[in-house]
């Protein structure tokens, strides 16, 4: 299946709030999919025999702040962060994108981590890959069984990937800069 037929199938399913009217088309197209329907997208994608979407080859977390003002003319879409998840089906050897959007900070809050549901429960490798998007760019995946730092310390402050991160002078006495 290509990536139309793919979302003809989630759309009938879940229809348009869940996964958008149509895929997007770039190099890689891909199906944007509501935080609130990602769980039951991915438990289908998983299960259903024309998908078996069985392996999450990659999961990140993308910061999409607008850039400075000589570069905001062609942003083009308010800042969000994004967790973008690439599926493969070993058995029907296929491929596709899906991508969750979030506002940067849960209900405007500065500071107040974005949402997302966690998918580990679907793919087991998910787990690795949500705390590595929660520790660098700041994404709370809920009910994620042990979501806690995995690169950077546990008394680590802030997110390293996220744009408006400024990195500390010094860490324990470190000087870093």
């Amino acid at each position: 299946m290509n990536i139309q037929q793919i979302h003809g199938v989630l759309l009938e399913r879940f229809g348009e709030v869940a996964v958008g009217a149509a895929p997007y088309q770039a190099t890689d197209a891909w199906v944007q999919v509501s935080a609130d329907a990602l769980v039951a997208v991915s438990r289908f994608l998983h299960d259903d025999p024309r998908m078996l979407f069985d392996h999450l080859n990659d999961l990140c977390g993308v910061d999409y702040l607008e850039p400075d003002p000589k570069k905001a003319a062609k942003f083009g879409h308010e800042p969000h962060v994004e967790v973008v998840y690439h599926l493969s089906s070993l058995k029907l050897r296929q491929q596709m994108k899906i991508k969750v959007l979030v506002p940067r900070w849960k209900d405007d809050v500065p500071g107040q981590l974005p949402v997302v549901p966690s998918v580990s429960s679907v793919w087991g490798i998910a787990n690795w890959h949500e705390r590595e998007a929660y520790d660098l760019v700041g994404i709370w995946f809920e009910g994620h069984p042990n979501l806690r730092r995995i690169l950077c310390p546990e008394d680590w402050t802030g997110h390293a990937l996220r744009k408006d991160y400024d990195f500390p002078l010094e860490y324990h006495g470190v000087r870093g800069r």
